[in-house]
This record gives C-alpha cells, sequence and structure tokens, in this order.
C-alpha cells in the first residue's frame, strides 16, 4: 500500500493553501452573503439579508447626510466586478450610505459594487411605471476603473513576398 512521505503530504497542504489564497476579490468586498439577486429581493420580503450587489450607475443622489445610488443590477464575475456580457440584468436596487459621493465621479454607467443589508423597500417610478426598489444600506461602496477598450488587430494579407503555404 502506497502511503506518501510526510514531506510530500507538506508540500500538498503549502499547495492548497496557495491557492486557497488566490482569491481575486478585493478586500473591502470579501465576506459571505445571501445567493440573492436584486429581482429575488423586490419579489418577497428580505429585510436584513446581507448581500454583495453591483452594476452600472443610472443616477447619483447626494442628499443632506447621505448619498444614495440609483444603480441596474446584473450578475459579477469572480473579481466582484459587475458583468455585462449580455442584457441580462437582475433588476435595480437603491444603495445609500453616509457621506458625500460626487455625482461627477460617480456618474451613470460607471460600474459599482456595493455590500451591505436590505433595510426596506422604495417606490419609484421609471418613466410611467412603478417600480418596487429594494433598498441597500450599504457598507462598501466599490467604484471599478473604468474598462480598457482594447482594439485587436488582425495581421494583414500575405504579402506577395511571404508566399502562398
Amino acid at each position: 500500500m502506497y502511503r506518501p512521505s510526510p514531506a510530500r503530504l507538506a508540500l500538498a497542504g503549502l499547495a492548497l493553501a496557495l491557492l486557497a489564497g488566490c482569491t481575486t476579490l478585493p478586500k473591502p468586498l470579501q465576506g459571505s452573503y445571501a445567493p440573492l439577486t436584486a429581482h429575488q429581493a423586490v419579489e418577497g420580503d428580505h429585510v436584513g439579508a446581507q448581500v454583495r450587489w453591483g452594476g452600472r450607475i443610472i443616477r447619483t443622489e447626494p442628499g443632506p447626510d447621505r448619498t444614495c445610488f440609483e444603480v441596474i443590477s446584473t450578475r459579477l464575475d469572480a473579481d466582484g466586478r459587475p458583468q455585462w456580457a449580455s442584457d441580462d440584468t437582475w433588476g435595480r436596487f437603491i444603495a445609500c450610505r453616509p457621506g458625500f459621493y460626487d455625482p461627477a465621479l460617480f456618474e451613470p454607467k460607471r460600474e459599482v459594487t456595493f455590500t451591505g443589508r436590505i433595510d426596506g423597500y422604495e417606490e419609484r417610478r421609471i418613466d410611467g411605471y412603478t417600480y418596487r426598489f429594494p433598498r441597500l444600506a450599504a457598507d462598501v461602496v466599490y467604484l471599478w476603473p473604468p474598462r480598457e477598450r482594447v482594439r485587436v488587430v488582425t495581421r494583414p494579407a500575405p504579402w506577395p513576398w511571404w508566399g502562398w503555404w
């Protein structure tokens, strides 16, 4: 019967520890949260649930003692950053945090991730429709840097001296 040596076991344990430490989630966004989307939160009463939600800012509303963000929600990738691979959105939500967040920086279409607790619901109008927004008491407001657009250049057609092989 094969029995691994203590050195091999230690090496395997070290490799597993290193892999476990390779999280790409930014430190402020780490933790365990309810697997609940903003759309699911609207369909029931989930006041008190700890969530990590993200999306694109629709509107930033500074008030006298706090700033609220209206956000269109989407799934988050492994880094906690909103994904926009499709038009599959997860509803809308409002996130509020004490303090002033400048609307010039937190402008529409910027990607943001929040962590916090659902502290209630708010009805607002979207054009002619009344929408029930889950309201998040945010602990963390994580504004992502703008994505770089990369232009992919394919190689040109073969030049005559390159040959036809």
